[in-house]
């Protein structure tokens, strides 16, 4: 499964309503390391199917950026049941991912 893109019109169904865990990757085009851990969510999400991730881009959702409270970015959220249960600041490496992952479903 690829990285789906979120926005405000299809958050709700995409993270909100989602019957699998979500993993949110909090990013912006211009971050060095959201550039790096990109292609590294994308290899974490075609073989680990247990989470559904994705990525909203702060600059075009900056709604949803405040919602959750981003003050620094990549930052990688983990929705179970609509709700937030754990986060991670700062870049990472698909083992990285999977841990963070791992320790909090």
């Amino acid at each position: 499964m690829s990285v789906t893109k979120v926005t405000l019109q299809n958050f709700a169904d995409e993270i909100s309503h989602s019957e699998k865990p979500v993993l949110i990757d909090f990013y912006a085009d211009w971050c060095g390391p959201c550039k790096m851990t990109a292609p590294e969510l994308e290899a974490f999400s075609q073989e680990y199917d247990d989470v559904k991730a994705c990525k909203i881009n702060v600059d075009e959702s900056a709604d949803l950026a405040a919602m959750y409270g981003i003050m620094s970015i990549p930052t990688m959220v983990l929705v179970k049941n609509g709700k937030e249960v754990a986060r991670h600041v700062g870049g990472c490496e698909k083992a990285d991912i999977r841990a963070f992952c791992d320790k909090n479903m």
